[in-house]
């Protein structure tokens, strides 16, 4: 068996959580961009592009040598419709991708300034990137449901999901 190439193996993960993402995101109830539950708080749109921000300033940063939010990355701009979301986030993932491409498992363990403090290159892909990502979309599948919409279910089925196949099981017994 071939050893395994941890950036294949990141990249592969990064874009199946993408296209949960973007599932996600075309879910999102359209006319509830400023649904804000915590008036402290990102509203709904603010937190949907937030995860292209994630991808792109990081990404972005790598690239420079320094993850800092001093420079924003080209077409960063935030949509003001719901609508806009998922293609822009589809957009940002993929000049995300592109900019990580010509890593070399070799660089995984240089460190690179990170914000305030200095972290791995691997640490950075797999936290930063990833394991953020995917934290603020567990954030942002609860905004859904309590903004009226219905998240996709994620790593499993939702309610109404798990309703309907109980459903069709129920019907192909009876």
């Amino acid at each position: 068996m071939a050893p395994v190439n941890e950036l294949d193996l990141f990249r592969k993960v990064w874009d199946n959580e993408a296209q949960l993402t973007i599932a996600l995101l075309e879910a999102l109830p359209t006319t509830q961009y400023d649904f804000r539950p915590d008036p402290g708080g990102r509203s709904l749109g603010e937190l949907a592009w937030h995860l292209s921000e994630l991808e792109g300033y990081i990404s972005f940063g790598i690239t420079k040598g320094a993850v800092t939010v001093q420079e924003a990355p080209p077409n960063l701009q935030r949509p003001r419709e719901v609508r806009l979301l998922a293609p822009g986030y589809h957009r940002v993932h993929q000049e995300a991708a592109a900019r990580l491409a010509d890593l070399t498992e070799a660089q995984l363990d240089r460190d690179i300034p990170f914000a305030d403090r200095r972290m791995p290159l691997r640490d950075v892909l797999w936290g930063a990137i990833l394991m953020h990502l995917i934290h603020h979309r567990g954030q942002l599948s609860l905004m859904c449901r309590l903004a009226g919409g219905t998240a996709p279910g994620i790593y499993g089925p939702n309610r109404e999901e798990m309703a309907a196949m109980r459903e069709r099981v129920r019907t192909a017994n009876a």
